[in-house]
């Protein structure tokens, strides 16, 4: 009984405190003990209710309008990645574009952050009906007028002399029958243009380095050219000089019943440098360009280089293969040879000859060449493609190889074969977007079907 007694007064007392508890909560102290009460007054009321339904609709319609507008952009990027280029800067100039596409090669050539275009490029896989294969890329600096010029003349004699010296072969001609240069490049003119020229690209600011202006440097060397101009003006020729080349023998360029392409390549851009240089005197053109020719003749592909264009073999296993070396002023050759002629070289950026050129060899550039400081030597490598299997070849200037080395690039297009320019677009893109401030022109040859169609194209650049 007093166990019962006791509990009976301990639910009592319980009771009474909880009733006195509750009585004496203030509002905010637990849903039991004022939060009820603090919704009917507040948070059921009818406007607080409207007003919160209407911040959920807005909410929702932003989220929305962001998730539209990403994937719409999305797409416009992936359409127009290729021919709008967003600026760094945020202001804009014009960026041009010209595209080429053959049977097994394409190029691409982008202006990028250069205030104009001075790349050039030339692809001809059936060269006058003879089954050589020539494509080219001339990297103009200091102007237009000698990456012009090289390709206008140097191409078209490369041709004739290819076609004579196979008829030399061939029993169809003798040494005393020298073909004549061609200077009219009708040739060329009458051949269908198959460039693309792209003028989609929006202005952007050009943000091209300052190379272009410092490339004259040394008041020594200056002093004695008394140049009335400035010397990176671009100077048009008023009148053409016929190129003229040395009469050497058509047999000379033949060994074992082949062409010698190393010789022949040689003799003509020496032959042509000559007559650059003579022209570009006239009107005191400081232009330059460098070369970089590969001729592909069966199993057989030669390239000479003259300057920083570079080209790259993928092989069989997916190996980078140097077709050709840079030649800079740095390089103990280059630097030896640049001495011996009284020469130096400065560092202003990068290694340059006098303080000037980046490149220690080029075609053009006359008041260095004058000095012998540059020459147009051009070096030759030969390649039996039976050894290499090659599944692509790239040609490209040094706006590219200034953002990708040779291993980078052939990984990049190994992944891209089979894009409509065989990755030259992508990669050249890719090249600009990673930084690149000069010209970047790409030429891709595909040697997965392993032939070379009939076609002749060049570009145009005007």
């Amino acid at each position: 009984m007093e166990d019962e007694l006791e509990d009976r007064v301990f639910y009592q007392t319980y009771a009474s405190h909880a009733r006195l508890v509750a009585r004496a909560s203030l509002p905010g102290w637990g849903w039991g003990w004022g939060w009820g009460r603090l919704a009917r007054l507040y948070l059921l009321r009818y406007e607080v209710v409207l007003f919160s339904l209407a911040m959920v609709v807005v909410l929702m319609y932003i989220q929305a309008v962001d998730v539209w507008s990403r994937a719409l952009l999305g797409r416009l990027g992936s359409r127009s990645r290729s021919s709008v280029l967003p600026s760094p800067t945020g202001s804009s100039s014009e960026h041009r574009s010209w595209d080429l596409k053959t049977a097994n090669a394409a190029a691409y050539a982008l202006q990028g952050r250069r205030p104009r275009m001075e790349d050039r490029f030339v692809v001809d896989e059936d060269v006058r009906r003879t089954g050589v294969s020539l494509f080219a890329i001339f990297d103009g600096h200091g102007g237009e007028f000698a990456a012009d010029y090289a390709r206008d003349h140097l191409i078209p004699l490369l041709s004739d002399k290819i076609l004579a010296v196979k008829d030399v072969i061939s029993g169809k001609a003798t040494d005393d029958k020298l073909p004549q240069p061609d200077n009219s490049n009708k040739s060329l003119k009458e051949n269908p243009l198959l460039v693309d020229r792209n003028k989609s690209f929006k202005k952007t600011m050009s943000m091209a380095d300052d190379t272009a202006k410092k490339e004259v440097t040394d008041p020594e060397l200056l002093s004695k050219l008394s140049l009335s101009r400035p010397i990176t003006r671009e100077v048009r020729p008023t009148s053409s000089t016929p190129v003229r080349t040395v009469p050497t023998p058509l047999s000379a360029y033949v060994d074992a019943g082949k062409i010698n392409y190393g010789k022949l390549i040689s003799d003509q851009v020496l032959a042509v440098d000559k007559s650059l240089v003579e022209e570009a005197k006239k009107t005191m053109d400081v232009a330059g360009t460098t070369a970089l020719i590969a001729i592909l003749e069966n199993e057989m592909l030669t390239v000479a280089n003259v300057g920083d264009s570079r080209g790259v073999m993928c092989d069989s296993k997916g190996n980078a293969i140097p077709l050709s070396f840079d030649h800079k002023p740095q390089q103990m050759r280059e630097q030896k040879r640049i001495k011996e002629a009284g020469g130096f070289i400065a560092f202003n950026g990068v290694w340059r000859v006098a303080g000037i050129l980046a490149t220690s060899r080029a075609m053009g550039d006359y008041p260095l060449k004058d000095k012998k400081y540059v020459v147009a030597d051009p070096d030759v490598l030969t390649f039996n493609l039976t050894d290499h299997k090659p599944l692509f070849v790239i040609l490209a200037t040094d706006g590219l190889w200034d953002t990708f080395s040779n291993e980078e690039a052939v990984n990049f297009i190994k992944e891209r074969l089979d894009e409509p320019l065989y990755g030259a677009k992508s990669l050249t893109l890719q090249s600009y977007y990673r930084g690149s401030v000069d010209n970047i022109t790409i030429l891709i040859v595909n040697f997965k079907d392993k032939k070379i169609v009939v076609s002749s194209t060049k570009n145009d650049y005007s």
